[in-house]
């Protein structure tokens, strides 16, 4: 990526690398296994317990697997006891071709702690395949002028084994005029030339019919025959020469079918037939008749199948020019294939943990997963990354290997669930790329408290009340979850020892419902206060406190009581009044009080009845007597005044008293 680029990037790259790793990570030597091919299935190949040093046990404990390079489950773990199985029959030339030493890689993967044990499966051959020749019949146009000795190429017999189970030897039926040479190839390939032992005369024998034999090296051998006919010509004294010894050729991997790959051209001084030239693959591979082929006039070579670079990288073509006397001229084509970014990359989960405590320690191994792509170059180099805004880091392990681990603290309360896209890009044109989806849930754990609504509540209850009613609520919240979300109230015990909390309050444990246990009196009891808790069921239990107060109402259920004149039922009390008496002299007071408080004890007085209407009155507020009028000689000496006192309460409750008044004459005014 250019510097540019990278400094408008705002996802986290994490580059592949491979990172050869020490220590208990991986281990640093490979281990080596053989298994010879079409072996049974269920075979013991191994015992990684005695390689690795550890208990059986521990196989199960830290989640042993076996993991190869390809993602193909060839072999098989049997956690019990150690022993590495054959998971499937396997066929060495379908596996590796030509490749020899055919080597499986794969690794033994424990996940807890994280360590990678390399290993490496060599898949022996058998000899399960017969020498074949690709034509079962060859034809040789052969000069009666040719020279003893001279040699003539034939195409090799195509063996799938390798090693001393492929082609080691040919042979020739018995003849006077020609035996076998063998000659080996770049490859190191063994291919068959036949040598011309003495002159061929048409004239007494025209056409020759020899039998070519091809044996592997296997036990018992296997063999292969083709028939050779030779057809002694007129004499041919020029073979074919090509234009170059190498033709050098690059191809696109995504070509399409019947493409010109190149045109080749040789030449040949001879006229008539012997000038009449024939292109021909010499002695090639079945891939590549299967992948190329020639036109025999013009020499244009034309794509017979698709390419894939990530299969077969480059391409050794012989070919020959044969003119009309069989002489023949050779070059070869170097084919390389050309990548193509035609691969977006791979990604295989390995393990995945969810749900996570929110109380993970930093660094925590959440997923475990593998990259790859099939692709070279810049083609087949990839960027990993994930969201910016997460809290969690990727982190290169192992070879393509790459681990999901948490980087910052979680807190189910904000974050209970991270939807995370894994995306991996290659360098290529265009870029491909792939994304995996995963949902990592975060798991409770009980780091909160309850919190009441109000850190203080104020309830009001009017006296008098019912018992077991409903005054009032407290309410707490808990930010977890499940169990230790769930709250339970209940009442504290109070500073003052002397309030029977117990007797006049309780709660609700489960919705925090608060009910009088008792008739509450306001004259007895007019206010108090109390501490109720709240607590979760986590362990361990965390808690909370609120403050509750009680204010009483007061209810008009006292009726007023008169102080003076007493009522103690002893004589009556007469208050005396001078006939000289003027409007407004003050006969008396009546004293009264309410046991009740606010409206319910204004006290208001009224004179009811009088023996002489008009001559007193009564203030209302304050229960003064007063004469109304100046007093004559016609009142009456003895009265009687009947004076109501009432509260202001609802409905009003009232007390009433009888006053006695005497006139006499001659009395001064005290």
């Amino acid at each position: 990526m250019e510097p540019r680029e990278r400094r408008h990037q705002r996802i986290r790259q994490v580059l592949l690398f491979f990172v050869f790793l020490g220590g208990s990570l991986v281990c640093s030597e490979p281990w080596r296994y053989s298994v010879a091919e079409e072996m049974e299935i269920g075979s013991v190949i191994a015992n990684v317990v005695k390689d690795i040093g550890l208990g059986v046990e521990d196989l199960v404990a830290r989640g042993a697997r076996v993991i190869f390079d390809d993602y193909k489950p060839y072999l098989l773990l049997d956690q019990q006891t150690g022993n590495l199985l054959l998971n499937e029959q396997l066929d060495r030339e379908a596996l590796c071709h030509l490749t020899e030493p055919c080597i499986l890689h794969f690794q033994v993967l424990f996940e807890n702690p994280l360590q990678f044990f390399r290993a490496e499966l060599w898949v022996k051959d058998i000899n399960d395949h017969t020498p074949a020749f690709l034509d079962k019949h060859i034809l040789l146009k052969i000069s009666e002028s040719t020279a003893p000795g001279t040699s003539f190429q034939m195409d090799s017999a195509q063996d799938l084994d390798v090693g001393k189970n492929g082609v080691q030897n040919y042979t020739l039926s018995p003849n006077p005029y020609f035996h076998l040479k063998l000659q080996a190839s770049d490859d190191d390939r063994k291919y068959p030339e036949l040598l011309l032992d003495q002159f061929l005369d048409r004239e007494k024998e025209p056409e020759f019919r020899l039998t070519l034999t091809a044996l592997d090296g296997g036990s018992p051998p296997r063999s292969g025959t083709t028939l050779v006919r030779v057809l002694v010509l007129d004499i041919n004294d020029n073979a074919p020469e090509f234009e170059r010894p190498v033709y050098e050729v690059q191809v696109p991997e995504n070509s399409p079918v019947d493409s010109l790959v190149v045109r080749v051209s040789a030449t040949d001084l001879d006229a008539g037939i012997y000038g009449e030239l024939s292109y021909s693959f010499s002695h090639v591979s079945t891939d590549i008749r299967k992948t190329f082929e020639i036109h025999p006039i013009s020499g244009e070579i034309h794509l017979k199948a698709l390419l894939d670079f990530e299969l077969i990288q480059s391409y050794t073509i012989n070919i020959q020019a044969v003119d009309g006397g069989s002489l023949s001229g050779k070059s070869a084509i170097l084919v390389q294939v050309v990548d193509v970014n035609d691969n977006a990359p791979e990604i295989v989960m390995t393990s995945l943990t969810s749900p996570i405590p929110e109380n993970s320690s930093p660094e925590m191994v959440v997923a475990i997963f593998s990259v790859r792509d099939r692709d070279a170059g810049d083609n087949g180099r990839m960027v990993c990354s994930i969201q910016d805004d997460l809290p969690f880091l990727l982190k290169p392990t192992f070879k393509n290997f790459y681990t999901l681990v948490t980087e910052l603290p979680l807190d189910r309360e904000s974050q209970a669930e991270y939807n995370i896209t894994i995306t991996v890009t290659d360098l290529g044109t265009p870029r491909l790329k792939t994304q995996h989806h995963i949902t990592v849930t975060v798991s409770d754990v009980n780091d909160n408290a309850p919190a009441f609504s109000q850190s203080a509540y104020t309830l009001r209850v009017r006296e008098n009340n019912s018992p077991a009613l409903h005054i009032g609520s407290v309410s707490a919240t808990d930010r977890d979850s499940g169990a230790n979300a769930q709250v339970t109230y209940s009442l504290l015990p109070p500073h003052d020892p002397q309030l029977p909390l117990a007797s006049l309050v309780s709660i609700n444990a489960d919705n925090g419902q608060l009910f009088a246990l008792r008739s509450l009196d306001f004259e007895a009891l007019r206010a108090f206060e109390f501490r109720v808790g709240a607590a979760d069921r986590g362990s361990p239990a965390l808690s909370s406190q609120a403050l509750v107060r009680v204010l009483v109402v007061d209810d008009n259920d006292n009726s007023p009581f008169v102080l003076y004149p007493p009522q103690n039922g002893s004589a009556p009390c007469t208050e005396l009044v001078p006939r000289a008496a003027e409007a407004g002299y003050l006969v008396t007071k009546v004293v009264a009080v309410d046991g009740d408080s606010g409206q319910n004890a204004w006290l208001s007085y009224q004179l009811l009845r009088a023996t002489e209407p008009g001559l007193f009155g009564v203030w209302a507020h304050n229960g003064e007597v007063r004469t109304a009028r100046p007093l004559s000689e016609r009142d009456a000496v003895q009265h009687r005044l009947l004076v109501l006192v009432k509260d202001n309460g609802e409905p009003p409750l009232s007390a009433s008293v009888t006053l006695h008044v005497l006139l006499v004459d001659g009395f001064s005014q005290p």
